[in-house]
Formats: C-alpha cells, structure tokens, sequence
C-alpha cells in the first residue's frame, strides 16, 4: 500500500477541557491528511479551542457538550459518526511522531487477528512507560518488567493513545458510560480481548506524552480525581465478578486511610479519604 495511505485510514479523536495551551503541539504533529475530532467536556476556553479548529489544516471537528462527560463518554461521542477503519484516541498533551500512524496501521496489517494496539509512549525524559498490568487481568497475564523491543501481546492498553480498528470498538458499545474517569481503558480492553481479538504493543510506533498535563492540579481537583479512581476501581472490578478484588482495595484503601503517615500529612488524607469515599459510594450503588 502507498506509505501515506494509513493518513486517512485513522481518524484521532481527543478528549479537550482547558486544554488549549496543550493542544496546538499535539494538532501540529498530526498529519493534514487525518481527520481529528475534538470533544470539549465544557471547558473555559472555547473560544481559543474554536480558533484552533479554525487554523488546523486537514479536516477537523469539534464536538461540544454542556457538561463535563468524563473522558469514556467524551470519547464515544467523539467516534460516533466515524467512518474510517481506524480510531486512535489520543490524550491531547501527547504529538505523534511522522511516522506513527503508519507504523501502527503495519502493525494492523501483521496483526489481522488483533483488536487493539498502544504505540510506545514516551515519558518528558524519552522513556517508554508500558502498561504491564491490570487489577482487572490475573496476575499470570501480567507483563514483567522487561523492554520491549517487538510487537508484543499485552494484558490491557493505556487509554493515552489507544489505537483500535473501529468495528471492534463499535462491536463492544465504546467505553463504559459509567466510568466517568479512571478504569475505562482497563474495561475496554478486558471486552476487546474477550469478544474481538489481541492487544498488542508496537515499539516501532512512538508517541510522546508529557503526562498530567492535561487538566488542572488544585486541591478540589485532586480530591474529585481520587473519588472517581476509587468509585471506578471498584465498579469494574464488581463489573467483571471480581469481588476478591474488591475487598482487597477496599482494606488496602482503608489501611492507607487510618495509617500515621496519612494522619500526618493533609494531602494524603485528602487522597485516600477520597478515594475511599468514592469506593463506598461504588459497593452501595452495584449492591453492596
């Protein structure tokens, strides 16, 4: 196939709030071939982020909601109209490198009988952060702490840049519209690999990812982010008959919580006591 064929075969979709001072690096970096779709969760910036949709060249569309839908929910409306054989769902604080889109379209191509697939994602100091494990995966699936050199299959992917033939994405509903935030690549990828093909890694595939960049650090932030990494760790693990798992997190949370260093420090207990609180609101509304 032309080496520029996998351009338009792939269309990204970004999930956008107050992300305006992120996004211009992550639009440049994507070819002027490839369709990108924009879906801002109600952020304060609108009229800046409409003015990048303005001066993007290539085809660009930006979805609006009213509210903020978390990121699962965001996504699925972002996919939804889509028309191309591939998504790739790209947080907007990561650029592609220019030949990233090829290389995991060849890895489609390797892989005909693969689902999904993560790029190497590249930290700020240009390593690769590979997600190796799951509390959703038995531990026998987990990764070891290795390189990774080749194309590899993996246990679950990262929600960072998550590159995923659109038939299967459809084939499983999308992301879980229940998970506001945390969690939902972990369920996206337990359905992919269950019902729709392999996961695997491609190291040829690069994309850097400055991390945490995307949305705001304040306390009210951090505390609404540890609710719904609690509330989401226990939903999917009761969501797939993990109740096992669910008890473990609830004492290790709960220990963590009660422990002197928590007691001492006051962002730890905002952290764990948050946590904790969203884990609580999760056991009453799935039934205990």
């Amino acid at each position: 196939m032309p080496r520029n064929d996998a351009e338009a075969r792939v269309t990204i979709v970004t999930v956008a709030y107050n992300s305006t001072e992120i996004l211009p690096d992550m639009l440049a970096s994507v070819p002027p071939a490839t369709p990108v779709v924009i879906v801002d969760n109600a952020s304060e910036d609108r009229a800046e982020l409409h003015r990048l949709v303005a001066t993007r060249r290539g085809p660009t569309r930006l979805v609006e909601n009213t509210r903020n839908l978390g990121f699962g929910s965001a996504c699925n409306r972002g996919a939804d109209g889509v028309d191309t054989e591939f998504l790739l769902f790209l947080n907007p604080d990561t650029t592609l490198c220019s030949d990233t889109l090829q290389q995991l379209v060849d890895a489609a191509e390797r892989h005909p009988d693969a689902a999904g697939f993560n790029p190497r994602i590249l930290d700020h100091e240009g390593r690769a952060v590979v997600k190796r494990r799951s509390d959703l995966v038995d531990r026998a699936q987990w990764l070891p702490k290795r390189e990774l050199t080749g194309d590899t299959v993996v246990p679950v992917l990262s929600g960072a840049a998550l590159f995923v033939r659109r038939a299967a994405f459809e084939a499983v509903g999308g992301f879980d519209p229940a998970i506001f935030l945390f969690f939902e690549d972990d369920d996206l990828s337990l359905r992919l690999s269950r019902s729709q093909g392999r996961l695997v890694y491609v190291a040829d595939a690069a994309v850097h990812h400055a991390g945490g960049a995307s949305s705001g650090g304040s306390v009210k932030a951090e505390r609404i982010k540890n609710w719904h990494w609690g509330y989401s760790q226990i939903y999917t693990a009761r969501k797939h008959g993990l109740r096992a798992n669910c008890a473990a997190a609830v004492l290790k949370t709960a220990l963590r919580t009660l422990s002197p260093a928590t007691i001492v420090s006051a962002r730890r207990r905002r952290k764990y006591s948050a946590r904790f609180a969203g884990m609580i609101a999760a056991l009453r509304q799935t039934g205990g």
